[in-house]
């Protein structure tokens, strides 16, 4: 079984939060849905070991890449946002009314935002389905980079999800927060005008989630929970910087994904903080994946340097 050195590394990180979702689950006594969970589990595993059989027994590097990243990919998610609801419930109020009081500075209100957007309900529709063309975003880039043989930007695309989601997940600990669908109360006439992706019925249950955490955990009803910052806006650069490589297809993600930051903020109901935070911790996710490739890159090389000629 042949591994890449960045496959090593993306496999620990998931296998780290694989351990630390099992100490919690035993600590704290929660059920989990397991057979829900296996059934992408053993897919995701499917994956990495029909890509390791074509790269070591059919010799279809581009083919076992797509395999075993989208297998990585799956499986981190999956433990990620287990591990997301084990944190479950938070110590601390939301500071959810201090991100409210730094939008105001820049001008932004949700139930404003809300409001504008239900008066032009084809625009919304479209904000709407962006919105949630996320994940299949992510997934494109996987197959596009895989195939089109640009392996180092597909393990730096990854590693920098799996160190985004991360930092995250840490930020929110810290700092919690669920956005401003926990705050407002909207009219029913606004509300019978707009569909919303996160309504305030969402809202009530990510408060009641904060209060009194999750009993049961299952991928059929995971919300995402983190308001600051935004993991939208990481996915959504790491389409625009990732496929920037790819300039025949480039305008047309940069122009779905400059529509996703509207979305995020009407559909995602969240704050513009939180889309500026998104923002932020990209950058540095980017830079630190950048960092440890080019460190793998160099011990990988070294051995070869000091061969005898």
């Amino acid at each position: 079984m042949r591994l890449l050195p960045a496959e090593r590394v993306l496999i620990l990180l998931v296998a780290v939060v694989a351990f630390a979702d099992l100490i919690l689950i035993m600590a704290k006594g929660i059920s989990i849905d397991w057979m829900g969970y296996a059934f992408p589990g053993f897919g995701a595993l499917a994956l990495m070991i029909g890509g390791l059989y074509y790269r070591t027994h059919r010799g279809e590097e581009r083919l076992a890449v797509v395999l075993i990243a989208s297998g990585l990919f799956i499986v981190f998610t999956l433990v990620a946002s287990v591990f997301n609801y084990l944190l479950l419930p938070i110590r601390m109020t939301p500071f959810d009314g201090l991100l409210v009081q730094v939008d105001a500075i820049f001008g932004y209100s949700w139930p404003r935002a809300v409001a504008v957007a239900a008066e032009w309900p084809i625009i919304s529709r479209i904000l709407f389905y962006v919105y949630f063309s996320s994940l299949p975003q992510l997934a494109f880039v996987i197959v596009l980079l895989g195939f089109s043989g640009k392996t180092n930007a597909l393990w730096h695309f990854l590693l920098t999800g799996f160190i985004g989601v991360i930092g995250s997940i840490a930020i929110w600990l810290v700092f919690p927060t669920f956005g401003p669908s926990t705050l407002y109360v909207l009219s029913p006439d606004l509300l019978s005008r707009i569909e919303l992706g996160v309504t305030p019925n969402y809202g009530d249950e990510l408060l009641r989630l904060g209060r009194e955490g999750a009993g049961y955990i299952s991928p059929r009803n995971v919300l995402g929970l983190i308001g600051f910052p935004s993991f939208h806006t990481v996915m959504a650069c790491m389409s625009v910087v990732f496929l920037a490589r790819i300039r025949s297809i480039f305008p047309f993600v940069l122009i779905v994904n400059v529509v996703m930051l509207p979305a995020i903020l009407v559909h995602g109901g969240h704050h513009l903080s939180d889309v500026l935070g998104g923002m932020a911790m990209f950058g540095l996710a980017y830079v630190l994946a950048g960092k440890v490739l080019a460190t793998l890159s160099s011990e990988e090389a070294e051995p070869d340097a000091k061969m005898p000629i």
